[in-house]
């Protein structure tokens, strides 16, 4: 009862409150708050609703675009076209054997390793023949019947979705064209029958790739309204696709009824309630993915939607309740009391919220709002050390501690931009240690990523201050070495490369690659430059490992100062 009674309990404050609001009801005033505030809450609902599905189509466009944009970049690659018009000809068809067909799929391979997503690339002919796999057993190619048409007319094409078994993830099998500027060439797959033209290039066939969607799944989860809602994708005949709950080949044999699919569709871009394909009754919405022609549906149940609208309006009841109940000293004293500090920590709590977690607050007074004030101050403080650390690791590689490739762009770009403007050339230096898949194969993962640990200790010992050193990926490591020029910079890459050379490792020795690049001689942007760099390093590779190669210096104009 003693604590019962006391000020800084706010079960005490809360009989006060309740003691005299009993002596003023008002229902006339609470039913009107009522009313609006609930329609208030669905004007929210659906606000939410339409915000995440919304949210949810940008993603999901985002993505296709990015797809495209790899593919095509993949497809006008010197190894592709190049190789693909050299592959030789046996009663009018491409022999899958040769030197030129070995190198089409290393180069897919190497594309396949490098973008997960892709669980098999391929070349096609014209006719949709596989030419060219990533993949070690070739399986069928279900590409629309028009899907030369597609290629001719948008550059893309796509087939329904399924699900791949062996990535355990649903997929679609997408396609661009290959195709070349030159007007020469022999017939056949290349120049005869069935091949055609494209932005005003000859269609050599096409580079295909079976893509998972696990980052769309991943992007529907993180959109998931409510906290029993859901989203998910839906072609317009209604058959589901990806759910923010799971993904999996049981959901792909779901579908809505005809009739409600057709209801939904007439209804596109604005919260209704509907029955889902589960036979429960929601409150959502759908919207179309342009670049797909699929549809995004947000739901939330209509369960969860009425419960929120019933505790919306006890809580109405009860303030509007208190309000009329708030009279002289005791409103003065309760807002002393109660209104003041939880005006500061919802204030704080919104700052933080908004992203500002600079902030504190002062501990008043004790009971349940004080402490509520230090539990507070303590989150904030875990806050910040957490973001502190979460920044350090979202820019830095795990195994060998060196920035990682995300982290490698942003610093090369602002050097480019630096060095653009100061006229002062920087270079960049891609390794990559020779033979590292027999070594991790003859001594084992552990003793790969000890080598991997151990080289990146050694480029940082060799780098100077103002060096830049990050993990590119894999075995690949990248060097940018401000204010230096290509002699400087060769020196640095054959100290590295003998330095390498004669490291003692736990399982024997290693050597490295180098490929050397420097701006503004071999290109003028960060892409640029990694990719001389890497042409280089390709050269080094085929010279038999263990050397340095300078790229060959471009003739391009001076820089412009800003």
């Amino acid at each position: 009862m003693l604590r019962f009674s006391r000020l800084s309990s706010i079960r005490a404050k809360m009989l006060m409150f309740a003691v005299v609001a009993t002596l003023l009801p008002s229902l006339t005033t609470v039913w009107i708050s009522y009313v609006e505030n609930k329609r208030a809450l669905t004007g929210k609902a659906s606000e939410e609703l339409l915000g995440v599905s919304a949210q949810a189509v940008r993603e999901a466009d985002l993505w296709t675009k990015e797809l495209r944009y790899d593919l095509r970049v993949f497809s006008s690659s010197y190894e592709v076209t190049e190789n693909l018009e050299r592959l030789p000809l046996v009663n009018g068809e491409p022999v899958q054997t040769g030197i030129y067909h070995q190198r089409l799929t290393d180069y897919l391979n190497s594309v396949r390793e490098k973008f997960r997503d892709y669980t098999e690339l391929l070349v096609l002919d014209p006719h949709g023949h596989v030419l060219a796999s990533s993949a070690a057993r070739r399986r069928a190619v279900a590409l629309p019947e028009d899907w030369a048409s597609d290629l001719r007319s948008s550059g893309w094409t796509q087939s329904a979705p399924y699900w791949d078994s062996s990535a355990a993830q649903s997929a679609i099998l997408v396609a661009v064209p290959i195709q070349t500027g030159g007007g020469s060439g022999r017939t056949g797959v290349r120049g005869g029958r069935g091949a055609g033209v494209v932005g005003g290039g000859r269609v050599l066939g096409a580079l295909a790739a079976r893509v998972n969607m696990r980052i769309v799944a991943d992007m529907l989860r993180r959109f998931a309204p409510g906290d029993s809602g859901q989203i998910y994708l839906m072609t317009r005949d209604g058959n589901l696709l990806l759910s923010s709950r799971g993904n999996s080949a049981a959901l792909m044999q779901q579908r809505y009824k005809p009739e409600s699919t057709r209801w939904l569709l007439t209804r596109m871009d604005r919260a209704v309630q509907f029955t889902s394909f589960t036979d429960d009754r929601v409150v959502g919405t759908a919207r179309v993915v342009p670049a797909l022609d699929w549809i995004v549906v947000a739901e939330i149940p209509s369960a969860e939607a009425f419960r929120q609208v019933t505790r919306l309006r006890n809580v109405t009841l009860g303030v509007v309740t208190l309000l009329l109940a708030v009279v002289g000293a005791l409103a003065y004293l309760l807002s002393l009391l109660i209104v003041r500090p939880l005006n500061r920590l919802t204030r704080a709590a919104g700052r933080v919220a908004g992203g500002d977690l600079d902030v504190g607050l002062p501990v008043t007074g004790g009971g349940e709002v004080g402490y509520l004030t230090q539990v507070f101050n303590h989150m904030v403080v875990r806050l910040r050390e957490s973001r502190v650390e979460l920044e350090r690791l979202s820019v830095t590689d795990p195994l060998t501690g060196l920035y990682n490739r995300l982290r490698m762009m942003e610093v090369l770009e602002n050097e480019v931009r630096r060095s653009r403007r100061l006229r002062h050339p920087f270079a960049v230096l891609m390794a990559d240690l020779d033979h590292f898949k027999q070594y991790n194969d003859a001594h084992g993962h552990p003793a790969g990523d000890a080598v991997l640990k151990r080289i990146g200790a050694i480029m940082r010992e060799a780098s100077r201050d103002v060096d830049f050193v990050a993990r590119y990926g894999g075995e690949e490591f990248l060097l940018m070495m401000p204010e230096t020029e290509t002699e400087g910079a060769s020196e640095v890459a054959q100290r590295l490369r003998r330095k390498i050379e004669n490291e003692k490792l736990t399982e024997g020795s290693i050597t490295v690659s180098i490929g050397v690049s420097v701006f503004p001689g071999n290109g003028d942007g960060a892409e640029a430059l990694i990719a001389a760099a890497d042409a280089a390093l390709y050269e080094a590779k085929r010279a038999g490992g263990n050397c340095v190669i300078v790229a060959r210096q471009q003739p391009v104009s001076a820089p412009k100062a800003p």
